[in-house]
């Protein structure tokens, strides 16, 4: 297989320009299509593919995400590392819009969704104790520390079906189990690409404080226009923090995603 990009993007249609200038590769793969054209270019010396999860009118809401398809597409890429940034709501009261926010955990809240390459015939069982790559992690910390950004570490993502907010009883229970933020789509894509071997790290933008946060003075629950107005008021960040981030991923791996296969089979 020829290497055609080593880092991964997801994300949305603002962080096109990441690239100064960039092709369009349409990736066939055994699991469809993918979520839109991915886009290649140059980031600081390295070769980056980006695709906007959601395509890029935004047409595809989060349970019907071609998953398996884009992350099959950034492994025939020959990508190794993918970053892959969220907006997210906070579960916590120090966690404030326009924060980020460093998932080292994920609690799966979905329902029906393809989350497997592995169907048999060759059983396989891959760890997801510390589903986030370590490496990219301390990339993350030491980037956002540079560029002045507000980073809380060690978040627990908890990961709903979407496409509807939480309820109120929802967003409490989410709470008391010790979330920190949640999305819905952070799950699957990080035990797909953990199933491939691919090295990935989850960074959430707070853009709203869910359906509300216990101990706090009442609070609007989330709409879409909210987590819409406040991603574009920090877009430059998100893309400022990617592009730092790619600047200091070394060449070579020196974490154990690689191996993920390793000892995981029947």
């Amino acid at each position: 297989m020829k290497k055609e990009a080593e880092i991964g993007v997801f994300g949305g249609t603002g962080l096109y320009s990441l690239f100064k200038e960039a092709t369009e590769v349409k990736i066939n793969t055994p699991y469809g299509a993918t979520s839109d054209l991915i886009t290649i270019g140059e980031v600081k010396g390295k070769i980056v593919a980006f695709l906007p999860r959601h395509g890029r009118h935004h047409h595809l809401p989060p349970h019907k995400i071609p998953y398996l398809a884009n992350i099959w597409a950034m492994k025939e890429l020959g990508v190794e590392r993918i970053i892959s940034p969220y907006a997210a709501g906070s579960l916590r009261r120090e966690y404030r819009r326009g924060d980020f926010v460093l998932c080292s955990q994920f609690i799966d809240r979905t329902n029906g969704r393809k989350d497997t390459f592995f169907d048999g015939p060759c059983v396989t069982h891959v760890s997801t104790a510390f589903p986030f790559c370590p490496e990219l992690q301390k990339i993350v910390i030491n980037t956002a520390r540079q560029l002045g950004i507000t980073m809380h570490e060690d978040g627990v993502m908890v990961v709903i079906q979407g496409p509807r907010f939480s309820s109120v009883a929802e967003s409490k229970w989410f709470q008391q189990m010790g979330c920190s933020v949640i999305n819905m789509t952070g799950y699957p894509e990080v035990t797909l690409a953990r199933e491939m071997e691919i090295c990935f790290v989850a960074i959430c933008l707070i853009t709203d404080y869910d359906a509300g946060l216990e101990g706090m003075e009442i609070i609007e629950p989330v709409t879409s226009d909210e987590v819409v107005k406040i991603f574009n008021q920090n877009i430059e960040n998100v893309k400022n923090l990617i592009l730092e981030m790619i600047g200091n991923i070394p060449p070579n791996r020196s974490c154990s995603c690689a191996d993920s296969l390793k000892n995981a089979r029947v």
